[in-house]
């Protein structure tokens, strides 16, 4: 119902935004992420999300369309409402999503408030393919057959540093695999390796 709405932001709280369009206040529950790009009296769009329920309406905004996406995948996860939704991408971007579920990091899934093992390794399970199949678009890892293996080991390295490994921590472990593997697989065993999965 509702793509978008851009006014002023006239107020922000805990996990809300109210953005003032045309003399109406709409609020939205937000994400910690959008909230660090807001600021009140400034002018801002907020991509949105309009949840029905018997019981209630609720509106939900993000800064980009990439975090809304992101919130709509995670939601269609059974288990996963719009409350853990925004846990979920208030503790990680889109992109730290995106290469956790297609790396089959679980234990990243889980630095959200309110998100056990079991619920990661359903999220997992349900959007790895999903998540796979966009994923070169997000990070640019090119073809894995016809890149060359030292190719496929920069690009793992290079999307590990998007989840917080730096480049010196995944050397040692990144360096005993065979760089002909696809970039997924080399990021999900150099995370096993790690003791992160």
């Amino acid at each position: 119902m509702y793509y978008s709405l851009r006014g002023e932001i006239i107020h922000l709280g805990p996990g809300t935004a109210v953005v003032e369009c045309g003399g109406v206040g709409y609020r939205c529950q937000t994400t910690m992420n959008t909230q660090k790009r807001l600021s009140l009296g400034t002018e801002a769009r907020l991509f949105t999300y309009l949840s029905v329920r018997e019981d209630a309406m609720e509106l939900f905004g993000f800064y980009s369309e990439e975090e809304l996406g992101a919130f709509k995948s995670l939601i269609s996860v059974s288990g996963v409402g719009p409350k853990v939704g925004l846990a979920i991408l208030s503790a990680l971007t889109p992109q730290q999503i995106s290469l956790a579920i297609a790396s089959g990091d679980i234990k990243t899934i889980t630095l959200a408030q309110g998100v056990g093992k079991k619920l990661a390794q359903r999220i997992v399970l349900e959007l790895k393919d999903k998540f796979n199949a966009g994923i070169s678009a997000s990070v640019d890892f090119g073809q894995p057959v016809a890149a060359a293996p030292s190719g496929n080991i920069a690009k793992a390295t290079e999307a590990l540093s998007v989840l917080g490994y730096s480049a010196s921590d995944v050397a040692p472990f990144i360096s005993t695999l065979d760089g002909s593997l696809p970039v997924e697989k080399l990021i999900g065993e150099t995370l096993k390796l790690m003791g992160r999965k």
